[in-house]
């Protein structure tokens, strides 16, 4: 057991909800009190084969995962036989598939913002066949007036979802075909790391995880033979699932000089949720990052899917198991990122001052769709209502205004879909940091918003989850007591105030859609 000044270390791979760049690799080290010892990150750059694709390479990822652990713990000025424990908090519904028997890869990481199934996509919603899903389904849940049904009655499938990239893998790579009944893995960047660190002999993911690919069936925990018989996939590619807070085991002593028990694995936006201290049902995290994420604990009770909003396995602890609903939007910190780099400004950190030096945007209106749009893949970005007398200051105020603005749909749907009062709504990702955004948003939804002093909550999320699997902490009261809250946005102005502004970004936004 690692030493009483010490605590856990945890280990995080690219993270959807972190902050620019897209991809990286990060490493902390914290003492009990939840005081950080060190902090090392390296970027993963995102590969671009063709338009729309994204990739990651995984050897690349694999070698700055390594090297972050190994940079962090000599900053913090420890050894690797005092690390009590690893936690890995990764990136969600990026995956890869590979060889069982030789390890190696059969492509590169395909990334949740990867857009190579849009015509898959696209041909599953107009089907005749997912339509007389939704029938069947419909009638089966007026019958029985069970949840689980609800779901499948209004599926559409999305570029983002697993289920649909995994099915043009092996429609596209011979290999994987090659290989399908017998000799392919399957994994999220989780599963990878985990295999590559235990050199093959744990073959796993957790209930989180899981959940994310769109592929996993949170009614039944457990793998959806449906689904995978309809888009072809065979069902024994698949990991074993196993608690989120659990010992998967040790990394081998080859890699970092010595066994290190790995006690906790955890998607991003569930490990923010836990790091926030969202324990109770009611409780709102709201992460702004690369992409942003609106996720409610619903407790023990699992909300099928409507209206854009997602059910999720939270964690699973023993016998607890948390439901989260989550709404998600793409290009936050990636639309900041663009703006920096073609000189709409030098740092981040200028942005909030540019946006107040002017009393409004002047009517121009930035419409994100870099990336990935849920409803519509082929979203087009722009900006409109240009004039002569537009500023840089303009165009960064209404980038901004376009996060705060998606804020407020995505709360307004979880408001009327969810059933359950909300409570504490708590922020963190990069974005939060910047003051415009979050005062905004808090206006917009009439609403305070609490923002912790570290606004990484994903690495310290599984730093708690990985010390309660080793006993550093006994229960999540202990946890709570370690939240730091660095500011609290009240509304100060009348929702109201803004509605012009936003009725003309909505009239943008659909003259972006289907381009």
């Amino acid at each position: 057991m690692v030493p009483a000044e010490l605590t856990l270390p945890l280990a995080g791979s690219p993270s959807r909800g972190d902050p620019w760049p897209p991809g990286r690799a990060k490493r902390l080290s914290k003492k009990p009190g939840s005081t950080m010892l060190s902090v090392f990150c390296e970027q993963v750059e995102s590969l671009y084969p063709h338009p729309g694709w994204v990739e990651l390479d995984p050897e690349v990822l694999w070698s700055h995962f390594v090297g972050v652990i190994k940079e962090a713990v000599q900053a913090a000025g420890l050894h690797m036989r005092q690390i009590a424990g690893l936690g890995i908090s990764t990136q969600r519904a990026t995956f890869i598939t590979w060889h069982k028997r030789t390890g190696k890869p059969f492509h590169n990481f395909i990334s949740w913002q990867d857009l190579r199934s849009a015509e898959l996509v696209n041909s599953w919603n107009k089907s005749l066949l997912l339509k007389v899903i939704h029938v069947i389904f419909t009638v089966l849940h007026f019958l029985t007036g069970n949840d689980r049904y609800l779901a499948p009655s209004f599926l559409t499938f999305s570029t983002q979802q697993t289920s649909m990239k995994l099915s043009w893998v092996f429609k596209n790579i011979h290999e994987v075909k090659a290989a399908k009944k017998n000799n392919c893995c399957f994994g999220t960047v989780d599963t990878w790391l985990l295999y590559r660190l235990t050199k093959g002999s744990v073959y796993a993911t957790d209930y989180s995880n899981a959940s994310a690919t769109g592929v996993f069936e949170p009614f039944t925990k457990c793998w959806n033979p449906t689904l995978c018989n309809l888009l072809s996939i065979p069902m024994s590619i698949y990991p074993s699932v196993k608690d989120t807070s659990f010992n998967f085991g040790s990394a081998d002593s080859e890699i970092f000089g010595a066994p290190i028990p790995i006690m906790a694995v955890v998607a991003d936006q569930q490990s923010a949720m836990f790091g926030e201290c969202c324990f109770h049902p009611g409780d709102v995290k709201l992460t702004m990052g690369t992409g942003g994420f609106w996720n409610v604990n619903t407790g023990g009770h699992l909300f099928a899917s409507r209206s854009g909003l997602y059910p999720l396995i939270g964690w699973k602890i023993g016998e607890e198991v948390v439901y989260l609903t989550e709404g998600c939007m793409s290009d936050i910190g990636t639309a900041i990122k663009w703006a920096q780099d073609i000189n709409l400004f030098t740092n981040v950190d200028e942005t909030a001052k540019m946006a107040r030096s002017i009393v409004d945007s002047q009517g121009v209106c930035f419409v994100p769709g870099f990336q990935v749009s849920v409803n519509d893949p082929y979203l087009c970005a722009s900006f409109m209502g240009l004039k002569p007398s537009t500023t840089r200051n303009h165009l960064v105020r209404a980038i901004l205004e376009s996060i705060a603005f998606r804020n407020k749909q995505l709360y307004d749907i979880i408001v009327k879909k969810v059933r359950i009062p909300l409570q504490t709504i708590r922020a963190d990702g990069g974005v939060s940091n910047n003051s415009f955004v979050m005062q905004m948003t808090s206006d917009l939804i009439n609403k305070k918003i609490e923002k912790p002093a570290n606004a990484d909550m994903s690495s310290l999320g599984a730093a708690f989850l990985a010390g309660l699997a080793s006993g550093f902490w006994t229960d999540k009261e202990q946890l709570k007591k370690l939240r730091r809250i660095e500011a609290v946005f009240e509304p100060q102005k009348d929702s109201e105030e803004y509605r012009p502004a936003m009725d003309t970004w909505l009239q943008a936004t659909k003259r972006s859609l289907h381009w």
